[in-house]
């Protein structure tokens, strides 16, 4: 297992740039986790996980799963944090197709994106992100932050997660090797992250924590 060490001295930070909103949607009263299958963006919702149309802005389906925390699509199966443990999903039903154990207990479970072949998964108040096999749920790296971590995902070969701690949040580069913060764009006051998500290109999918929306944020630019 790799143990990254502690993030060291940050960069200053930039404003986030919110490009689009979604929502409010009037039967949704919190985003728990944000992903993006290539067409549809999906995000949790409590009670069912919703799938968004990102050009028209309109929902185009719906499944009926408990979804209290992260999402995330590893190109054919979507993975669903709840009440514990990570389950396996058919995108098209809805179905538990095989379930593992979060590596946390249910309330410190946040973020999950996919990538490299594995899961990631943020541990909130623990302030850590994990990289864990998705079969058997062993634990391969841990990357640490100084701030509750939220949503987690990867542009590319770059680690993004968000943070939101009193009553402030940010979305960072990370690097996954040492835990350096390479990047940090601040959300303006009064606006979270809760779920995140990569478009695949200079684009994040991101919940707004306790409001019924779902946010587009520009990729911060790399400071020269």
């Amino acid at each position: 297992m790799t143990d990254a060490s502690e993030p060291s001295a940050l960069p200053v930070a930039q404003e986030a740039e919110i490009e689009r909103e979604y929502g409010d949607f009037p039967d949704v009263s919190s985003v728990n986790g944000v992903s993006y299958d290539g067409k549809r963006v999906w995000f949790a919702a409590g009670d069912k996980l919703h799938a968004l149309d990102p050009e028209t802005g309109q929902r185009v389906a719906a499944l009926e799963v408990a979804c209290d925390a992260g999402t995330a699509f590893d190109g054919k199966h979507l993975y669903q944090l709840n009440a514990g443990q990570i389950h396996k999903l058919d995108p098209t039903t809805g179905r538990i197709l095989a379930s593992i154990a979060a590596p946390a207990p249910a309330a410190d479970n946040a973020g999950l994106t996919w990538a490299e072949g594995t899961l990631w998964v943020a541990r909130h108040r623990d302030r850590k992100i994990l990289q864990i096999d998705p079969a058997s749920g062993q634990v391969l790296r841990t990357v640490h932050s100084d701030r509750f971590v939220t949503g987690v995902t990867f542009a590319g070969k770059e680690l993004w997660h968000a943070t939101w701690e009193n009553g402030e949040s940010e979305l960072r580069q990370v690097d996954p090797e040492s835990s350096r913060v390479l990047a940090r764009a601040r959300m303006p006051s009064g606006m979270f992250i809760s779920g995140l998500e990569s478009d695949g290109a200079e684009r994040f999918f991101s919940g707004a924590g306790t409001r019924g929306r779902v946010r587009v944020l520009r990729k911060p630019k790399a400071r020269r």
